[in-house]
C-alpha cells in the first residue's frame, strides 16, 4: 500500500520557481525537489482547490510553473466536514484564527485520511507547539491526525557535512 500524501501550497512552491539568495531557503529547495523527483512514483500524492487558487496567485510566471507542476494531480474536497474541523482548529487556538487556510489544510488532509501533510509553513502547521492541540482537535473530531512533516523528513534525508546543500 502506497502513503497517501497531500501537498500542502509551501511545498510546491519549493519545487517551482528560482532558487532562493537565502542558503537555508534554497537548501529546503533542493531537498524538496530532490524528494519530488520520485515523489510520484513514491507516494499517491492528492491537493486540493484551495492549493490550486494559492499556486496561481502572484507573479503569472510563477504562478504557472506551480500549477503546471501540480496538473493532474487528484484533488480532496473541502465539504462541510472539512469547514468543520477548520472552524475547531482556530476556534481551540491550535491554529491561529488569522489563518483559515492553514486551518482548512490540515483539516482536508484529516478529514480525508491522508496519512501525510507535507509542508514548510513551520509558522502555523509544521510547528512544535501548536501540534498537539492541532492532533487534540482532530482526535477530538473523530479523526486520525495526519503525520505533519517536510518532504525533507518524507524522503528520510539526513544532512550530509559533505552535500553542497
Amino acid at each position: 500500500m502506497v502513503d497517501l500524501v497531500y501537498l500542502e501550497t509551501t511545498v510546491v512552491g519549493h519545487v517551482a520557481g528560482r532558487i532562493h539568495p537565502n542558503l537555508h531557503i534554497a537548501s529546503r529547495q533542493h531537498k524538496t525537489r530532490r524528494w519530488w523527483a520520485t515523489a510520484k512514483s513514491n507516494y499517491r500524492l492528492f491537493i486540493s482547490q484551495l492549493v490550486i487558487d494559492e499556486c496561481g496567485t502572484g507573479d503569472p510566471t510563477a504562478a504557472q510553473e506551480r500549477l503546471n507542476e501540480i496538473a493532474g494531480l487528484p484533488r480532496r474536497d473541502v465539504i462541510d466536514d472539512v469547514r468543520d474541523l477548520a472552524d475547531a482548529l482556530m476556534a481551540r487556538h491550535a491554529i491561529p484564527k488569522s489563518e483559515p487556510r492553514d486551518a482548512l489544510h490540515v483539516a482536508i488532509a484529516a478529514v480525508h485520511a491522508v496519512e501525510y501533510l507535507a509542508t514548510w509553513n513551520f509558522k502555523h502547521i509544521a510547528n512544535a507547539t501548536l501540534r498537539t492541540k492541532i492532533n487534540d482537535v482532530i482526535r477530538d473530531y473523530g479523526y486520525a491526525a495526519p503525520v505533519i512533516c517536510t518532504p525533507e523528513e518524507l524522503a528520510g534525508m539526513v544532512d550530509d557535512p559533505n552535500d553542497a546543500d
